[in-house]
């Protein structure tokens, strides 16, 4: 599981990952806050059901997507966490399904 080196932050916020209350550093990113909340897997690629992670960090990869706020496909490591937030990994349960 990722661990902080350091705490730089000591004021926190709560969010929801999957209708699950979590308490975060503000300054995190979202990315951050699954990895560290021990989210494994953000989403899963449409045809094969293959897992997807946060990977490059920086906004490059698109790995990270998820949902937040009821917006789809965010750069979760490229949102600053705010208290409230509601974010869902976007898991597809049934991958290749047409219908």
């Amino acid at each position: 599981m990722l661990r902080r080196l350091d705490d730089f932050s000591t004021q926190t916020v709560r969010i929801s990952i999957d209708d699950r209350t979590v308490e975060v550093q503000v300054g995190d990113s979202v990315a951050a806050a699954l990895l560290l909340s021990g989210v494994t897997t953000t989403r899963t690629t449409v045809v094969s059901g293959a897992p997807r992670a946060p990977y490059c960090m920086m906004g490059v990869c698109f790995e990270c997507l998820v949902t937040i706020d009821g917006v789809a496909n965010r750069q979760a490591c490229m949102v600053k966490v705010e208290k409230g937030m509601n974010v869902r990994t976007q898991i597809d349960r049934h991958p290749g399904r047409t219908t």
